[in-house]
């Protein structure tokens, strides 16, 4: 994500970008080895900060060593980075690789498997990474936010939006400079396949479908009552309410599925600090971590056992999701960003892309 720009930047602050820090001694129950790594340094993207703040001084104190937080911009930034420093690791763990980057990252051969003596705690559903190099932690769904005070009867499909009625009433976020943008594409590649995405995108400029740069100015656009219809995540409505106490936005669960996304953490390859790095691994998967996920990362927890809280009502979850498959992302989405800018920036039509493929 989200990692989720979720809102966040709406009501708070810029804090620095430094991670909790904190030192204890060691206690006596604690193995010669853990006594021996009283660092961890943790790679993530820039919006984990907030979810930080509130439970990495938990585990600093609970194994008394220090843990640096190093915040990356956006989740495909980290994972370059990691590439980067393949040779020369600088990280022990990473936190949000989610399922659209999980080929890339296995692939790049950065990520050590390790199978958490807790995995338990995770159903098997949202185990997007049968070789346990990413260990899932939240999970979410990117769907379409309405207003109830313009909306009276909503779309119910991908379908719906390109239908007379939704003419230039959409805004979305541009798949080459925004997360949810690029979940939006890849779930209409699931829907409709890898020549009738392009059909699809062809109706949807054709009912003036309105493209921005980021969540942030598409969510500023529609609270300002200026489209009825964005681009979001499910949990967006809930957010709203927490923060700003607005409830007349609700999100669509559509009935051909949405986009599901499952953030993961691992251990890197010729990480430093392995034995501390599996801890914190396992520390994610316990409640003590879970339960700050909700409010924090406007995401549900892995561990079902964590209660949600009760502004949740006001968010929607989707009873089937629709993605492709991790290695066909992997295989295809550099092309897939190519024709879609053809279609959509350059005005070529769905046919003569399709017609120029190799």
């Amino acid at each position: 994500m989200k990692k989720l720009p979720l809102l966040l930047a709406l009501m708070l602050l810029v804090v620095p970008a430094l991670g909790c820090i904190s030192q204890k001694e060691q206690t006596p129950t604690q193995t010669s080895t853990l006594a021996e790594e009283n660092e961890l340094v943790v790679y993530s993207y820039d919006s984990f900060e907030y979810l930080a703040k509130e439970v990495i001084p938990k585990f600093e104190e609970k194994y008394g060593v220090k843990v640096e937080l190093v915040l990356i911009g956006d989740a495909g930034e980290v994972l370059n980075r990691l590439i980067l420093e393949k040779d020369n690791p600088q990280a022990d763990v990473v936190v949000g690789i989610d399922n659209s980057l999980l080929a890339k990252a296995i692939d790049a051969d950065i990520l050590e498997p390790y199978k958490p003596s807790n995995i338990d705690l995770v159903p098997k559903e949202l185990l997007f990474d049968p070789t346990y190099h990413l260990i899932p932690y939240d999970y979410g769904y990117i769907a379409i936010n309405y207003r109830k005070d313009m909306v009276q009867n909503p779309p119910q499909s991908l379908e719906d939006l390109t239908k007379p009625e939704w003419k230039g009433k959409l805004v979305i976020e541009d798949p080459r400079t925004s997360s949810p943008g690029a979940a939006f594409l890849l779930w209409t590649i699931a829907v409709y396949g890898d020549d009738g995405y392009l059909y699809y995108w062809e109706k949807l400029k054709q009912n003036d479908v309105q493209i921005v740069k980021g969540w942030t100015e598409a969510w500023n656009a529609f609270t300002a009552g200026e489209f009825p219809l964005v681009l979001s995540y499910a949990t967006s409505p809930a957010a709203a309410v927490y923060y700003e106490n607005k409830t007349m936005f609700g999100a669509l669960a559509f009935s051909e599925g949405n986009y599901m996304q499952i953030e993961g953490a691992g251990i890197i390859k010729g990480a430093k600090h392995k034995e501390l790095a599996k801890k914190f691994i396992e520390f994610m998967l316990t409640e003590e971590f879970q339960s700050a996920i909700p409010t924090n990362q406007w995401m549900y927890p892995a561990n079902p056992n964590v209660k949600l809280p009760e502004v949740f009502e006001y968010a929607t979850k989707p009873e089937k999701s629709a993605n492709p498959d991790p290695k066909y992302i992997a295989e295809n989405f550099d092309r897939w960003i190519k024709e879609w800018t053809a279609l959509m920036v350059e005005g070529k039509s769905a046919e003569e892309i399709i017609n120029s493929r190799g």
